[in-house]
């Protein structure tokens, strides 16, 4: 496309998840409840985690940051969604648009390897059990999060640099509830190919080689599994892992789904759906599945809760 004056677009319109009027008050009240569900139980998983001696493992500091994550990327996303829903001029200035774009980015490639790291920890638990202390160490646990955070803000800071340079001159109108790549491509109105070739290399690299990884250690774990004589060993071996493999499952299906494929007006339509289960479904779900099959957490849940009924 020809370059044009890139000043003219000051902010954007977000067109939200449906322009039916009589279903913005329904709507609210069910992303409501599903934002204070999200906020409680990642809330709730980081207090338990941080407060209860028993759960200070490599296990659960990696989930207290997956948990802080989830928190984040929805909360860049659900308030603003929620003003919109009551509001007749749903609009985000484009300095806005562009923060959450980055913070989005960031966090969900942060969540990426999260989800990664903590494979590898369960690898290292189940094959190496006898070496699991030295290996994973508080230094080498602190390291690997803090790489997650630099690496995933590095991404979310390049793409948004792409971003910038790109001109929005024409149409402000988002086909979206957020500011996410695929519905502002199609808006630009200045040569869009690097930051597509770039959208597609980063989301395809990153989610491919954190999924590979993500594998290979189940392999290993799946053998180490295989190669116990003890029943109630290889139950207590799946049902550490059962809860994290869940989670990948809903976590990386739906952004496969959401990224790898070319934007456009359809994709963007279908990307609305597909970004609701990653956005607020899975950051809903994650607490609610490490606890609900995690005996630690339930065990940590009712000391807090027989220490409230004492002191009342």
């Amino acid at each position: 496309m020809t370059r044009r004056n890139s000043t003219a677009v000051t902010q954007f319109l977000l067109l939200g998840l449906t322009d039916r009027a009589e279903l913005q008050p329904v709507l609210f009240a069910v992303f409501l409840a599903v934002y204070l569900i999200t906020v409680t139980g990642n809330v709730t998983l980081i207090f338990l985690i941080r407060t209860d001696s028993k759960l200070h493992t490599p296990m659960y500091f990696f989930l207290s940051h997956l948990s802080l994550v989830d928190l984040c990327y929805a909360t860049n996303v659900t308030p603003q969604m929620l003003v919109h829903f009551l509001s007749e001029r749903k609009t985000i200035s484009l300095a806005g648009c562009f923060i959450q774009f980055n913070f989005f980015i960031a966090l969900v490639i942060t969540d990426y390897y999260l989800l990664t790291v903590m494979a590898y920890d369960r690898c290292v638990a189940i094959c190496k059990p006898l070496v699991y202390g030295s290996t994973m160490s508080s230094r080498v646990c602190l390291a690997l999060v803090a790489a997650t955070y630099v690496y995933g803000f590095a991404n979310g800071l390049a793409q948004t640099m792409l971003m910038l340079r790109l001109s929005f001159c024409g149409p402000n109108e988002i086909n979206h509830f957020y500011c996410a790549d695929p519905p502002l491509l199609v808006l630009a109105c200045s040569d869009t190919y690097v930051k597509k070739t770039a959208m597609f290399v980063v989301a395809g690299s990153n989610l491919s080689c954190s999924l590979a990884i993500i594998l290979i250690s189940y392999l290993f774990i799946f053998a180490a599994i295989l190669r116990m004589r003890s029943a109630e060993g290889r139950r207590k071996a799946f049902s550490t892992c059962g809860s994290h493999l869940t989670a990948v499952t809903v976590f990386y299906g739906t952004l496969f789904c959401m990224y790898l494929r070319p934007p456009s007006e359809a994709s963007v339509e279908q990307g609305k759906i597909v970004a609701v289960f990653y956005i607020f479904v899975s950051p809903m779900l994650n607490p609610l599945i490490y606890s609900l099959r995690n005996k630690d957490v339930k065990a940590a849940i009712r000391k807090v809760i027989r220490k409230e009924l004492l002191f009342k």
